[in-house]
């Protein structure tokens, strides 16, 4: 069986502590087979105690290796993420959510943004608490993610 490529171990050996006997190895007489064949009763007990033993081993260090896959996934994708960050009082488009909210009136033409809305201030975790430019406020914070600077026209008085 072949080995998954994030742990480095077929899945069988992780569970059961050592390889797959396949059909055909059975079929043919494999060498391995042969060798199992030529042991006696207390051998092949000792030589399953040790594989056992050895699968503790095996499953940590698939654990480590899928760890370390993980962050340099994440390390990848950090750099093409771009953080978004806002100052207090910025002026900020927000995002239509959820979907399917949208006016049925335009169809797929109606707005994915709506706004300009302030920062009102800010909230740990890249959240902020918006208001109008009215002064109402929002009740809940909203994540950095679903806004996007607003950036004023100069042929329209705001």
């Amino acid at each position: 069986m072949a080995c998954h490529g994030s742990t480095k171990v077929s899945p069988y050996q992780l569970v059961y502590g050592h390889d797959t006997v396949l059909p055909w190895e059975v079929k043919t007489g494999s060498r391995r087979l042969s060798f199992q064949n030529e042991l006696s009763a207390d051998d092949y007990a000792t030589l399953m105690k040790d594989e056992l033993d050895d699968s503790a081993e095996h499953q940590l260090r698939a654990l480590i290796s899928i760890e370390e896959n993980k962050k340099r996934v994440a390390r990848r994708y950090d750099k093409k993420v771009k953080a978004k960050e806002f100052a207090d009082g910025d002026l900020v488009w927000k995002l239509i959510l959820p979907i399917r909210t949208k006016s049925s009136k335009f169809g797929k033409w109606s707005p994915n943004w709506e706004g300009p809305y302030r920062i009102n201030r800010s909230a740990p975790g890249n959240a902020y608490i918006l208001e109008t430019l009215k002064g109402v406020e929002f009740p809940r914070a909203l994540n950095g993610k679903y806004l996007k600077k607003y950036y004023p026209s100069i042929w329209v008085d705001a």
